[in-house]
């Protein structure tokens, strides 16, 4: 049976002076063996002490972004074999302190994504049926709404790692979800927010959010919509 080497980052507060990595041998039982799956063989079979998040195993929940060979993608969606390495480097999502092993803590990430606002925002009176949408105006919105707020853009980002004040990729992506909603009339109260010496200006493409995200989604675009807007209306 084919293996390959896991090497971890480890870091428990309560006992380690500094963080250090470890290493494990994973048995590739299947073909198409997930990240996730040599996680757990090491957790379920060799080493319970290690720590990591997930939850659905679907690419739904977003909750098991890590670092993987310097690159963010989530366990649950990245098979070993694509890779192409007997030896894998695996770190915790880079920009976000780490509470154990490969848990982060993701208060901040939370908190900046509900600076913009993520919600419709009405200023006229409610209709008394729903609130129409054409299809034309709906398809807008294809390759914004299926963000599962894994971290891996906002975390991929130099900026976001400088700029402790940044807002990132991923609250700029929300936020242009919601900008360009036809339903939407929260313009006036998201475009201050993102116009800012931490909002979409501090951007400076260099697309590794793009580059991250396991959804294929592009927050650096929505960045360069943000900044046309936000110049159109002159705020």
């Amino acid at each position: 049976m084919d293996k390959v080497t896991f090497e971890i980052f480890r870091y428990d507060p309560d006992k380690d002076s500094k963080p250090y990595y470890q290493k494990y041998d994973v048995e590739i039982r299947r073909p198409g063996m997930l990240m996730l799956a040599g996680l757990n063989q090491i957790k379920w079979e060799i080493d319970p002490t290690l720590s990591f998040r997930r939850s659905c195993r679907e690419g739904v929940c977003g909750s098991d972004g890590i670092n993987v060979n310097g690159v963010n993608m989530l366990s649950c969606m990245t098979k070993i074999e694509d890779l192409g390495s007997k030896h894998i480097v695996i770190q915790p999502l880079p920009g976000m302190p780490v509470v154990r092993d490969l848990v982060v803590d993701v208060d901040d990430f939370f908190n900046k994504f509900i600076t913009v606002k993520p919600y419709l925002i009405r200023k006229s009176p409610t209709p008394d049926g729903e609130f129409y949408q054409s299809p034309e105006d709906r398809k807008l919105l294809d390759g914004l709404y299926e963000c599962i707020l894994c971290g891996c853009c906002s975390s991929s980002c130099p900026s976001y790692w400088s700029d402790k004040e940044y807002l990132g990729p991923n609250a700029f992506l929300r936020a242009w979800r919601y900008l360009v909603d036809s339903r939407d009339e929260g313009a006036d109260e998201r475009l201050p927010i993102l116009n800012d010496k931490h909002g979409v200006w501090r951007c400076h493409t260099i697309y590794n959010c793009v580059k991250a995200c396991p959804k294929e989604l592009n927050p650096t675009q929505a960045i360069t919509s943000i900044r046309k807007m936000i110049m159109d209306k002159q705020f």
